[in-house]
């Protein structure tokens, strides 16, 4: 099972520069459209909008994408 994580979280996740390194500002709980993607979450499967602390980019992934940082 994936780590939780809530709004405030400093977390850390691969993206293609590397690991990158920023905070949880948003835990989503429902179907959206991020970026121009249809992507899916629920109660039990949030996706979790994470803005990197260097550059200021947003992102989404799911639980098991992150880590506590």
């Amino acid at each position: 099972m994936a780590t939780t994580f809530k709004k405030g979280d400093n977390v850390a996740w691969n993206s293609q520069a590397g690991e990158t390194h920023g905070k949880v500002v948003k835990v989503h709980t429902s179907d959206l459209d991020f970026m121009g993607k249809h992507r899916t979450a629920s109660k039990d499967e949030p996706q979790y909008e994470v803005e990197s602390a260097k550059s200021g980019h947003r992102a989404l992934h799911h639980g098991d994408a992150l880590k506590k940082a």
